[in-house]
């Protein structure tokens, strides 16, 4: 059914009555054997084929797919629609914004820059948990997070009526990944292109790495930085390697008292052990059917946390079920179901599909679990939790002051004693969790089981619940959860991200200087994603992610040097031990309360005025015109330099020379030590900034709020409070040596790399393993160009930040197989030089570039790195300049 230069694969689909255009799989041999995830690619590319970027040959490749070659073809994948989070949606707002007077100044026609395909922006990294413990604690959030973001969100709205085809739930809906699997994602797009009516799979790219949760829901999509997904926005197609498919097979059943939070960290540690960066994974046979949709969503989640660029489960009848309760109509069922079941995207659990790689969890060998204390693949089952704490204290405090702990008074009367260890924050929070109604309802009965005991939070922890969408808070009502639950202190705070994010809040003012006073180890226990050093409060060293109903038992022994078998949480009314067992509820009180207390009218309501905001959002005042009036004095949204000096024509790339290292660092580095995140402190290069310009402490906000402004996040760059320079000794935080100074003298990395650059001299960055791990972070990206770095030298990369250094025009290079910076003998004192770069000017792009490293007493070390530009897209960027560039030069030209 093909000739030789394109496929005939247009073919009209019935459903109901009603025609759409599809482009069928089957037009092309060897699609059927393929699996799920790359049939959704297959078809991708049979609808966008345009003889020159996406050719016939691409398609053949693709359908005669090799499961055990390395990848090595390079195709270009258009998303179906983007979705963002107002973190790393409102710098992509503001790019835009940017582009449009750029495009204007070099000719062109500003009102170009449009999203091309649906892009959808949900407000949920802002809230803080400010005010926790009490019923008015959601309103009182909610009225700061509009004090502290109202300019922000002024310009978000501003967006949504200046662009075409974007839309922005306002803030206390719900969190972005949540939002999506509940209603926005389509499973299969109908959209009218060019007068007729067209359906394919629904696909996206989202600002915020575990976009991959919709995975669940079988729609093919993952994080990537801001600066790819405005791309996308603008309708260039995300360059990528057909990647290895790994099957993971799931047989047996869940046992009682375990939860899907344990298999997820159970999956977790499987897959990064195993080894999945850059792959699919995909999860398929028998045993798949048996997968609440709920379950499937959390796993989609974590793909991230184990690496993979997708976790994908197959449309099937759970799929249907879930689409039903969601409150989908009926016209979008019947397209999902009859699309899928033509095109051969219905999952059959009887095919034989070939993956690269195979892996197989029996459901029945999972075991309670949490992870930590630092990253989500460190996990540890809940019965040796007390044993591993005790090893890993070591760690956190000084040799003699494991079991160190100090009194502490409050305010309001209450007297304790603070020890290392000390669970100081409690935390439901994350799409990841919060989603499922499985974890989240055990944790409401385990909470009315501890209050029935009289049992209850130590007084030292601060206890949140912030629901993904308000339907939680619907069905937790219904089920009469609410009362046991803030009889606990669990009062919901807000709906978004908080904890996981950190925006934890800060800790009570007296518990705080305790803490700092007498350098104590606490915890934070999160329901969670993240645990990474750093993130979840700065008063806090070790991070954990529990299940929802394990974070309240937490809550309630109010430490981690604890044994839930051995130990009881308290006594009840009669003076009787009471362990965690005695309070687990089953699972079929469980199922049983879902049954009666969760409806399709729950989420036909809630989502039936998602768009429209609360009394705060309607009385904000928007600006109008299709240019954006920027404010000189604004400290949230300000215009960036990207395009400042910008000519139509490309300037040729250059080798580079006399480069000093502006950081040293180890393995694991995440995009949590590189980006700007969480709060920041009023003697930093940021807080510096933001008092200059007459900003009182108590308005920072965090720097996640402050995303639209260059001026904050290039100085909050490499500003982590736990990040280990090794320019430096037993110095912990965003501080360097400047070469430029007589002595080469500590001071701030941002404060260094004015003065690197005011000399002229480039910058590198040395790393370890798994550089760039995390979060799809755009600033951590934007932050080591505008600081002046030209190369990151590591030993190996995450797949969204190599990505994202090239779209800003940083150069992501490795060390030689088997080598690093200490087995080449380099301490980052030296001068670099790197050649070959200017290959690239030639339209070539070479796989290794030649480095020399010349110390201060004149001796060199040379060796090849690996120039990790892996396709002929990337080197384009580069070439450009950056992603940004390369898109508003075309658009300028058009």
């Amino acid at each position: 059914m093909s000739n030789v230069d394109s496929f005939t694969s247009k073919s009209m689909l019935e459903v109901n009555g009603k025609n759409y255009e599809i482009f069928r799989l089957d037009a092309v041999e060897g699609s059927q054997k393929l699996p799920f995830s790359l049939k959704v690619l297959l078809e991708n590319l049979l609808r966008t084929e345009d003889g020159a970027n996406i050719t016939a040959d691409h398609i053949r490749t693709l359908a005669a797919w090799d499961p055990k070659a390395a990848p090595s073809h390079e195709i270009q994948f258009t998303p179906a629609r983007v979705v963002m989070q107002d973190f790393t949606g409102v710098p992509c707002i503001v790019d835009l914004a940017t582009m449009r007077e750029a495009v204007k100044e070099l000719g062109g026609d500003p009102n170009k820059v449009n999203p091309l395909a649906p892009a959808e922006l949900v407000i949920d990294h802002s809230v803080q948990i400010d005010s926790f413990g009490n019923a008015n604690a959601i309103e009182r959030n909610m009225d700061i997070e509009y004090q502290r973001n109202g300019e922000r969100y002024q310009f978000l709205r501003w967006g949504q009526t200046a662009f075409d085809d974007f839309k922005v739930v306002p803030p206390g809906m719900g969190i972005v990944h949540q939002v999506n699997i509940e209603y926005l994602a389509r499973v299969i797009m109908p959209r009218e292109v060019d007068g007729v009516l067209r359906a394919y799979p629904d696909t996206l790219v989202g600002t915020d790495s575990h976009t991959t949760m919709v995975n669940g829901l079988g729609v093919l999509g993952w994080g990537v930085g801001g600066i790819e997904a405005e791309a996308a926005m603008l309708g260039q197609p995300v360059s990528m390697l057909i990647p290895p498919v790994v099957g993971f097979k799931l047989t047996g059943e869940i046992p009682s008292g375990v939860t899907a939070t344990d298999v997820v960290l159970t999956i977790t540690d499987m897959l990064r052990q195993h080894g999945v960066v850059g792959k699919f994974v995909e999860f398929y046979g028998k045993g798949v059917s048996a997968v609440p949709l709920a379950n499937r969503a959390t796993i989609g989640n974590m793909s991230p946390e184990f690496g993979s660029t997708a976790a994908m489960f197959p449309i099937d009848q759970v799929t249907m079920d879930y689409l039903r309760l969601t409150g989908r109509d009926e016209e979008q069922m019947a397209l999902v179901e009859t699309y899928a079941k033509e095109q051969g995207l219905w999952h059959d659990p009887e095919a034989e599909i070939e993956f690269s790689e195979y892996l197989e969890l029996d459901l029945s060998t999972v075991v309670p679990s949490i992870s930590g204390p630092k990253r989500p693949q460190d996990r540890i089952e809940l019965s040796d939790a007390k044993s591993q704490f005790a090893k890993d204290i070591h760690n956190y405090a000084q040799p003699g002051d494991e079991q160190k702990s100090a009194p502490v008074a409050t305010a309001d009367g209450r007297e304790f004693e603070l020890a290392n260890g000390a669970v100081a924050i409690a935390s439901i929070t994350s799409c990841t969790n919060t989603s499922n109604p499985s974890v989240m309802m055990a944790a409401g009965l385990l909470a009315r089981k501890a209050r029935e005991k009289g049992l209850n939070s130590k007084p030292w922890v601060k206890t949140s619940i912030a629901p993904g969408s308000k339907v939680v808070t619907e069905y937790y009502e219904k089920a009469g959860l609410i009362p046991d639950l803030e009889a606990l202190n669990f009062y919901i705070v807000g709906y978004g991200c908080t904890t996981c994010i950190g925006n934890s809040g800060p800790l009570e003012e007296e518990i705080s200087q305790s803490i700092q006073d007498n350098d104590l180890s606490v915890s934070a226990v999160l329901s969670g994603n993240r645990n990474f050093e750093g993130r979840i409060s700065p008063d806090v060293k070790m991070n954990y992610l529990a299940s929802p109903p394990l974070v309240i038992a937490y809550a309630l022994a109010g430490t981690m040097d604890f044994d839930f078998e051995g130990q009881p949480l308290g006594q009840d009314t009669d003076g009787n031990d009471v362990y965690l067992k005695d309070i687990w509820p089953a699972p079929e009180e469980i199922e049983e309360l879902i049954q009666s207390s969760i409806s399709t009218d729950m989420f036909t309501t809630e989502y039936g005025t998602i768009f429209d905001g609360d009394d705060r959002w309607k009385a904000l005042d928007t600006p109008a015109g299709n240019v954006f009036e920027w404010e000189d004095s604004s400290t949230y949204v300000r215009k960036p330099p990207y395009f400042d000096g910008m000519t139509l024509e490309t300037s040729p790339v250059e080798d580079v020379t006399g480069a000093r290292v502006l950081a040293k660092l180890g393995d694991s580095v995440t995009t949590d030590h590189i980006s700007p995140a969480g709060s920041f402190k009023a003697d930093t290069p940021a807080g510096r900034y933001l008092v200059e310009n007459g900003v009182e402490r108590k308005d920072f906000n965090s720097y996640g709020s402050r995303r639209g402004n260059h001026e904050v996040m290039i100085r909050g760059t490499f500003a982590n409070i736990r990040l280990q320079n090794q320019l430096l000794d037993g110095v912990q935080g965003g501080f360097t040596r400047d070469f430029t100074q007589e002595g080469a003298p500590q001071t701030t990395i941002y404060d260094a790399s004015q003065n690197y650059q005011a000399a002229g001299i480039p910058l590198v960055v040395l790393g370890g393993k798994e550089y760039g791990s995390g979060s799809s972070r755009d600033w951590a990206a934007k932050g080591t160009k505008l600081l002046g770095v030209a190369a990151v030298i590591s030993e190996s990369f995450e797949r969204i930040h190599r990505s994202n250094l090239i779209g800003m025009g940083v150069l992501p290079m490795q060390f030689p197989a088997g080598e690093n910076a200490e087995s080449l003998g380099l301490d980052g004192t030296e001068t670099f030089d790197i050649s070959g770069v200017t290959e690239l000017n030639e339209g070539k792009t070479p796989s290794t570039l030649h480095v020399t490293a010349t110390k201060e007493d004149g001796t060199k070390v040379e060796f090849d790195a690996v120039l990790r530009i892996d396709t002929p897209g990337e080197a384009d960027y580069y070439r450009n300049g950056g992603i940004l560039q390369y898109v508003l030069r075309q658009l300028a030209t058009a």
